[in-house]
């Protein structure tokens, strides 16, 4: 509006002026409320989860499993609201990626099921979002201690790294999160996994369900305490967005995978872009992680046996 008319506006009519005021701001502060957080969940850092048997639709406690990731999902969403979240989008990453009970998640939630994804454990994210939220995760096959300790295949791979570094899926996760801008605020699993995380991501907040005793034992909270502690977290962590920083990894970006059989090496590098490091080792050079990503679905998701 012209700066006479709205000086005249004020004088004779303030009421006028001020329902002006509010309904100019209005969108603009919708805006600026917005509050989208990422939940990528998986099951091996879940409260009570020890075993192979609870981690597969034929495992004799799986059922119960599928309930506890759930609930522990369920938390997060409300921590994330307690601290002002306004849209969630959740993504089932373990195994078949259809394992969470999505008729018991908020019916304004965005769920992403199944395989292949292009960004795999953070498929949907983007810039739009202000944080991401890891429930459900475990440590990195390179790490001596933790439940269920490994990277992506626990079956197929003995080391993935970035730029030289050993990667858990953490940090995979966190850097695609971080080409998109997106920090990571919260981390939840056993011990030995959020403190690898914490080492490597930064000072993000962390729940530690249960302490790691061997790669099938642990000591864990009850999925009660462990949802009132994941709440907590990730109230906290969103809270704490602005202070924690997007994990971003320089660029272009070297993988680097160890297989424990020696064919995927051999095979992979017919391809002109891998390298062969030695018997079990390929490098690829990407510009970004998300070139990155969608080259590590293709290697673990691609088989003959998928032609028709």
């Amino acid at each position: 509006m012209d700066p006479t008319m709205w000086s005249r506006l004020m004088r004779h009519s303030p009421a006028a002026a001020l329902v002006i005021l509010v309904a100019t701001a209005a969108p603009a502060l919708a805006r600026q409320q917005q509050l989208k957080v990422y939940i990528s969940a998986d099951m091996e850092g879940v409260a009570g989860v020890v075993t192979p048997e609870q981690l597969g639709p034929t495992g004799f406690e799986y059922g119960r499993a599928r309930e506890w990731m759930t609930d522990e999902v369920l938390a997060a969403i409300q921590g994330a609201r307690d601290a002002g979240a306004t849209t969630i989008v959740v993504s089932d990453s373990h195994g078949n990626g259809l394992n969470l009970l999505i008729d018991r998640l908020p019916a304004d939630v965005r769920v992403i099921r199944s395989w292949p994804r292009p960004l795999m454990m953070m498929q949907g994210i983007d810039s739009t979002f202000d944080a991401a939220v890891f429930i459900g995760y475990h440590a990195a096959t390179t790490n001596p201690a933790g439940v269920r300790a490994h990277t992506i295949s626990s079956a197929r791979l003995a080391g993935v790294f970035i730029n030289g570094t050993a990667m858990p899926e953490s940090g995979i996760n966190a850097a695609i999160a971080g080409h998109f801008g997106v920090p990571v605020v919260m981390i939840s699993g056993d011990d030995v996994a959020v403190g690898e995380a914490q080492a490597l991501i930064g000072p993000i907040e962390g729940a530690a369900v249960k302490d790691a005793i061997s790669f099938h034992a642990a000591s864990t909270l009850t999925p009660a305490a462990a949802q009132q502690l994941i709440r907590e977290k990730v109230r906290a962590g969103v809270g704490r967005r602005a202070e924690l920083k997007p994990w971003i990894v320089e660029r272009p970006v070297t993988l680097e995978v160890t297989f424990k059989s020696y064919r995927p090496a051999e095979l992979l590098a017919y391809l002109p872009i891998v390298e062969r490091r030695n018997a079990h080792t390929i490098a690829y050079r990407a510009d970004d992680m998300p070139a990155i990503s969608r080259f590590i679905e293709f290697m673990t998701n691609y088989g003959i046996e998928i032609d028709p």
